[in-house]
């Protein structure tokens, strides 16, 4: 069964008396441990898409199944606990307070779902031991490379045992070594059987991804799958 379900999604948004149709019939299917980019020009609909599987957003008419369940209609309530127990989010902004360890910065969304303090401990360091960063688990931003603070929005991502990543432009603000140590740890993640469906402008990003869906107008242009180039990272 896939765990991304999407039949026939539109997004009408309205500016007065103006309709603008961000999405117009988007129909997909990902299976677990896909590893999926969006793809297309500014307007194409991608970041809208992004938002409805992410729980963000409501379509306006079709029907959204997560892990089999239909979020098309959650109340707003309902969205954020689905969000909270299967989806886990990177941006290409790493988010992360300035003054705040990387440990503390990643047990932030176990405090926020009430997991006890020796619990979110535990579980913050091994989400980053995960990502490589067991010997920076108390430096601030300011003491990290870029990259680095990319894996630790990741480990963020990851430390709510996520069944779906999403991530938007995760390599926009990095160079292009680090880049691929995103990829690497991203490509992991699919080894393991999570999800992973990101947003990207980058051609030699995305052929790190198993599949490769093009959106332009709304509409799904292309959608193919590939054999992924492995993310090498120089030791």
């Amino acid at each position: 069964m896939s765990v991304i379900d999407v039949k026939n999604v539109t997004r009408i948004y309205k500016t007065g008396d103006v309709e603008v149709a961000a999405l117009r019939g988007v129909s997909l299917e990902v299976a677990k441990g896909e590893l999926v980019a969006l793809m297309g020009p500014s307007g194409s609909g991608k970041s809208t898409l992004m938002n409805l599987l992410g729980c963000l957003d409501r379509p306006t008419s079709g029907s959204y199944h997560l892990d089999g369940r239909d979020v098309s209609r959650l109340s707003r309530d309902e969205l954020a606990a689905v969000r909270g127990r299967k989806l886990g989010f990177v941006f290409q902004s790493f988010y992360l307070l300035p003054r705040t360890t990387a440990i503390a910065q990643v047990e932030l969304p176990l405090l926020y779902a009430g997991v006890g303090r020796r619990e979110r401990r535990d579980r913050a360091r091994q989400a980053l031991e995960r990502v490589g960063l067991a010997d920076r688990l108390d430096h601030r931003p300011s003491q990290l490379s870029g990259g680095q603070q990319q894996r630790v929005a990741i480990a963020r991502a990851l430390v709510s045992q996520p069944e779906i990543v999403l991530a938007d432009e995760p390599t926009g603000n990095l160079d292009s070594a680090t880049s691929l140590e995103v990829m690497a740890l991203l490509q992991g993640l699919g080894d393991q059987g999570i999800t992973v469906v990101l947003v990207t402008h980058e051609p030699d990003i995305a052929e790190h991804a198993t599949r490769v869906i093009t959106l332009r107008d709304g509409l799904i242009t292309d959608d193919r799958h590939q054999e992924p180039r492995r993310a090498e990272v120089a030791a």
